[in-house]
């Protein structure tokens, strides 16, 4: 091993210690003060719910746990959205769990926890994955209801999803384990079984002070939507718990019950480790963003037996293209190469060479048509991600480098086999789009640490952004020294930086998480398994395209 392995190495390892101690501190969700008050009233938190719920010793991936990370800071803050969604198992059988934390503003609803709840949602839809609901909520935040109350992609957005997955079939249930209210009580009488906890879980569409308010009646909210109500009285839910941990009993014993469901019929065999180690991939990993490598060798640490069948290999070589298994499961994976590669016969640049990460018209090419073949044959799409954009300049231009991007473009939006997005690296610009980028419905997207989401580099938007900020101050009359100009570069890329890391956007969920490289294949794994509930209903059609 060479230094820059060791100085890459090490800078990598930092990168995924400080992934694993920012997610120590978001798993405490409101603090360990409201933690313990929660224990005090006999409750389970959210996490401890969900971990008493999956099956021991199984597999779990977590969505969106850094959503709401570093906003609503004049709130106090939302770690984690307010609420924990995991793809795991119950009684050997996979679903998604979605569990309010009342540890986090007594579980109220934020615009990120409406986002992520949905975004729980569209997975269960995408994948006909069963959904479980452990509800302990106090309903949306009130100083923020302009926010998440009334437009399309919006609380309301929950209960309409929630008739949506009934008619397909789609098993819900949901336990009452605290709070119910408002609006948010339709949400587990619109699942197909409903269960709340006798004390603690409670559901009305008006607490006792409300009522009193409106209508004059004073009553307290036991008696007003208590479980012995709900299960004796009005008919609204369906069993009664006595604790959390006899609901989440309840609930493993109906998933016990469920019977198969229709396979999409995904191949898959044995699943063999990676021949090569799965630790060298952070040496590999440069350690700045613009320096090369070969994808080659991270893709043949991340599938079965290291084993990469590439497909048109000496042609159109900043992407790479070809057939292998992840955890048995067979994928066709369309990577950025990094390193510079020289070009055969290339529209744009024949007998030159190509930079790495760069799409070029023959890359696109090449990507459309294999992307088609994986649609023809039934094989999951797997993109691993490290591009700084499409090749620009007239003999691109020229070139026709418009018309094979859209090509791409249109065969990746278009694909109808399940599609899985790892930002490895770069993701900037139109090339994360032709790369499967959160707009084009992968049905899983995760980050690794190394990773920067944006229309360009730090430094490149540094360049144009003072470029105009200098000539406005110049407009108003200011002189611009070396020293400000620097000083200005310094604070645009300072703030530009800021808003490319991986972190950034898995608060936004523009990505599902930002994951240790070394759970890659899990998330992948877990991911087409999802998927083969859901067989493929529509013919792969591309649709116009300009040749």
């Amino acid at each position: 091993m060479d230094i820059n392995f060791n100085k890459n190495e090490d800078h990598n390892k930092l990168l995924a210690s400080d992934l694993k101690q920012r997610l120590a501190k978001i798993k405490l969700g409101g603090g360990e003060k409201r933690i313990q008050k929660h224990h005090e009233k006999g409750k389970l938190t959210a996490r401890e719910r969900i971990d008493y719920l999956l099956d021991n010793d199984s597999d779990s991936i977590e969505i969106g746990a850094f959503a709401g990370e570093g906003m609503y800071k004049e709130h106090g803050g939302c770690p984690s959205g307010g609420v924990v969604i995991k793809i795991g198992y119950v009684k050997g059988k996979q679903c998604i769990v979605v569990a309010n934390d009342a540890t986090v503003k007594a579980g109220a609803w934020f615009p990120i926890t409406g986002k992520k709840n949905l975004r729980a949602q569209e997975i269960a839809i995408e994948n006909r994955l069963p959904i479980i609901y452990l509800v302990d909520s106090a309903g949306v935040y009130l100083p923020m209801q302009d926010e998440i109350f009334p437009d399309k992609e919006h609380f309301g957005r929950i209960f309409r999803n929630n008739a949506v997955m009934s008619s397909m079939g789609i098993t819900q249930i949901a336990a009452v384990m605290g709070s119910c209210v408002a609006g948010g009580a339709y949400l587990p009488i619109m699942s197909d079984e409903a269960l709340i906890v006798d004390k603690t879980g409670s559901i009305f569409l008006a607490g006792s002070y409300l009522v009193k308010a409106a209508i004059g009646e004073a009553i307290d909210n036991e008696t007003l939507g208590g479980a012995t109500t709900h299960c004796e009285i009005s008919g609204v839910t369906d069993y009664k718990a006595k604790d959390d941990k006899d609901a989440l009993d309840r609930i493993k014993n109906v998933m016990d019950k469920i019977g198969d469901f229709e396979k999409a019929g995904y191949n898959r065999s044995e699943s063999k480790a990676p021949a090569k180690d799965e630790n060298e991939i952070f040496g590999i990993l440069p350690k700045a963003r613009h320096e090369q490598y070969d994808m080659i060798e991270i893709i043949e640490r991340l599938v079965d037996n290291s084993e990469f069948d590439e497909y048109k290999a000496g042609y159109g070589q900043t992407i790479i293209t070809g057939y292998a298994r992840i955890d048995g499961w067979a994928v066709g994976i369309v990577a950025n190469q990094r390193k510079i590669v020289k070009s055969k016969g290339a529209k744009t640049k024949p007998s030159e060479m190509q930079f790495g990460g760069v799409i070029y018209s023959d890359s696109a090419d090449k990507a459309t048509r294999f992307i088609a073949n994986c649609n023809q044959k039934k094989i999951p799409l797997v993109f691993l991600q490290d591009v700084t954009g499409f090749m620009v300049g007239s003999k691109s231009e020229h070139g026709g480098i418009i018309k094979d991007g859209a090509k791409m473009v249109n065969a990746v939006s278009n694909s109808v086999v399940p599609k899985f997005t790892i930002v490895v690296g770069n993701s900037y610009g139109a090339g994360n789009y032709a790369m499967c980028g959160k707009a084009y419905d992968p049905r899983l997207i995760a980050a690794w640490p190394s990773a920067e989401l944006a229309v360009m580099s730090g430094a490149s938007a540094a360049k144009v952004l003072l470029q105009i900020e200098t000539a406005a101050l110049k407009k108003k009359g200011e002189e611009i020294t070396k020293e400000k100009e620097e000083e200005l570069f310094n604070k645009i890329k300072s703030r530009y930086d800021e808003q490319i890391s991986p972190y950034y956007a898995a608060a936004r969920i523009w990505t599902d998480a930002v994951i240790n490289p070394l759970d890659t294949r899990k998330w992948i794994s877990m991911g087409i398994e999802a998927a083969n509930h859901a067989p493929i209903e529509k013919p792969f059609n591309l649709g116009v395209i300009q040749v």
